[in-house]
């Protein structure tokens, strides 16, 4: 992946164009004229099985990107990360992430890709393990809550407030590097489990419409 000082320099390109790294992506059974979304497998052989990919397809329906309709897997600590552009780090309970995944992860969001992250039920042992790798990984670099003032909230959809499904205000918070943001964070949870197949979870305290969301950080990742 090379270094860039604007997102729009490498990963936003928009519909039919190949996609830098991810034109030169490995991932078994992939589009490569389409742009990828990755599913992070972390701490051994932990990931995300209650995320809903709805939103790709929402992506793609509602903007000009052309966009994979599956999450791809993809280890934190393989060089195959570095083919795509945007990946979800989700799961449950605590865990502790490898040396080479915290190399894996600092050179991966240092060098133009966007994380989403979001505990599964909204479990608090994911919450603070997740906290506790971001300081580990961004000792100079802070997870900070996002203002709704901001353009991510109405690249697609206009969103003027977010609220849990018991109708609570909340916020994103997003971590920041070189001035762009390169994570956000959900601690309520912006899974869509109700759309994630084969997922018993109960969806904690998740965000209302997190699909709506959810396209509103993929579109901002990719163009802004």
């Amino acid at each position: 992946m090379k270094q860039r000082t604007q997102r729009k320099g490498i990963w936003g390109l928009l519909a039919g164009i190949s996609l830098g790294v991810a034109a030169m992506a490995t991932a078994r059974d992939a589009d490569l004229t389409r742009l990828q979304c990755g599913n992070l497998i972390y701490a051994g052989n932990k990931s995300s099985v209650c995320f809903s990919d709805k939103f790709l397809s929402d992506v793609e329906r509602q903007t000009s990107l052309k966009v994979g309709k599956n999450f791809c897997p993809v280890r934190l600590d393989a060089d195959g990360l570095f083919d795509y552009p945007f990946c979800v780090f989700s799961g449950n309970d605590s865990f502790t992430l490898t040396q080479k995944e915290r190399e894996n992860l600092r050179k991966y969001l240092s060098n133009g890709g966007f994380l989403l992250a979001s505990p599964g039920c909204s479990d608090e042992k994911w919450d603070e393990a997740f906290r506790k790798e971001m300081r580990l990984c961004f000792p100079d670099n802070r997870l900070a809550k996002i203002p709704m003032s901001h353009p991510l909230f109405s690249v697609v959809n206009r969103l003027s407030r977010l609220v849990d499904k018991h109708g609570s205000p909340v916020m994103l918070e997003g971590l920041e590097m070189n001035g762009r943001l390169v994570v956000i964070y959900s601690k309520e949870g912006l899974n869509d489990v109700a759309h994630a197949e084969g997922c018993c979870c109960c969806g904690g305290n998740e965000i209302a419409d997190p699909a709506k969301v959810n396209v509103n950080i993929f579109t901002y990742a990719l163009l802004y």
